[in-house]
């Protein structure tokens, strides 16, 4: 499993939120794939079409991360 990097500071760490703002740590992995960073936690209600980097202001699609 390759996690994904951010096209603009090259990191793997990754967010989701929810309609309520909450926040959810993540990984984007091969073909877009977003899983939850702490495998017992769940995504149900939270928006995995974008995802925001931890590191710089980049947000997006996850299916346009790159893969190195």
């Amino acid at each position: 499993m390759r996690k994904m990097l951010c096209p603009q500071c090259k990191i793997a760490a990754m967010y989701v939120k929810n309609e309520a703002g909450d926040r959810r740590l993540v990984y984007v992995v091969e073909r877009g794939e977003v899983i939850p960073k702490n495998p017992e936690e769940s995504l149900d209600g939270f928006d995995v079409s974008e995802v925001f980097c931890l590191g710089c202001s980049w947000h997006g699609n996850p299916k346009k991360l790159v893969r190195y």
